[in-house]
């Protein structure tokens, strides 16, 4: 396929968007009463749903798998998607949209730092630098500046770290699937245990019979589709116009349109240090991803895994 980057950044810019609208619409839901443990569940239900149908019309190959990989697949989605999907939402509904947010974005120094640590790669001031950045603007993020803040906010912060947590435990783990899968197939089993694990330990589709109204159903629709399927096609699309790389830097984009959405719909504000901190977390976002793409084009580095993923 030739590639098109205007068509690329478009992709990814579009899904970044969709993203970030789905954490501010998770918001609205969790104001008028829905939790956390039901938006999840409803959310990886629906979107299996969804991916399985499109893929038994479309590219009915992408559900097969081997056998012996489906012990894989039960760690991927039970443990690390499940949890990656209700911590991001839990802190969301603790704390502003854009803060939860950047909170998770600190996965790819997490990344970083374990295969520093782990995998022996080289420590370089740019990645020093990147390590540094993304803790001094954790600290601004959560306000570790006004205790008082912090104090109310302990609980949306926890939760908020603990999907940076996931975040890079999923796309350690997702890696390795597809090093022999496509990225749909990973994703799709990865929902799919996800929705099987969250179906065991609540009530199984209690959705189903809740009587939701239908401002809540759309916003719950628009999540699975707008905020789930669509933007992970939309990013994949975009790569294969695009270095992954500069894939992932663009979708950093996520937390900065977070912040306006939640700001113009819910009437979210962040202080101006905590912006200043989300500018750093972003800007070491973008140090890691530069590194990484100068050691990609030295034939005598290693070449270093793709940050780009998102749930």
């Amino acid at each position: 396929m030739k590639s098109r980057p205007a068509m690329g950044y478009v992709c990814v810019i579009g899904a970044a968007i969709m993203w970030a609208s789905s954490g501010t619409s998770g918001k609205v839901l969790f104001l008028s009463g829905i939790t956390p443990v039901e938006l999840v569940q409803m959310r990886v239900t629906l979107s299996t749903v969804v991916l399985f149908v499109a893929f038994a019309i479309l590219r009915p190959g992408l559900v097969l798998i081997r056998w012996r990989d489906i012990g894989y697949f039960i760690v991927l989605g039970s443990v690390a998607m499940a949890l990656l999907q209700l911590s991001y939402f839990y802190a969301i509904s603790k704390i502003q949209v854009s803060a939860a947010i950047l909170l998770e974005y600190m996965a790819p120094g997490l990344i970083a730092l374990y295969s520093i640590c782990f995998w022996k790669e080289r420590l370089t001031a740019a990645k020093l630098a990147a390590l540094l950045l993304c803790l001094a603007g954790c600290y601004l993020v959560v306000g570790g500046y006004d205790m008082q803040i912090l104090k109310m906010n302990r609980t949306g912060i926890a939760w908020g770290l603990l999907s940076a947590f996931a975040f890079a435990g999923y796309t350690l783990t997702g890696e390795k699937g597809m090093h022999r899968y496509s990225p749909w197939t990973v994703i799709f089993y990865a929902m799919l245990f996800a929705s099987l694990t969250l179906n065991s330990i609540s009530e199984p589709f209690a959705f189903i019979r809740y009587n939701y109204d239908m401002r809540q159903w759309w916003y719950i629709l628009y999540i699975v589709v707008m905020g789930t399927v669509l933007p992970f096609g939309l990013y994949f699309i975009g790569i294969n116009h695009i270095r992954s790389t500069r894939a992932a830097v663009t979708a950093t984009l996520e937390p900065i349109a977070a912040a306006f959405m939640a700001f113009f719909l819910l009437g979210e504000r962040l202080g101006f240090l905590q912006v200043l901190g989300g500018a750093a977390v972003i800007s070491a976002i973008v140090l890691l991803q530069w590194q990484k793409e100068q050691d990609e084009m030295s034939p005598h580095m290693i070449r270093y895994r793709d940050y780009g993923g998102k749930t």
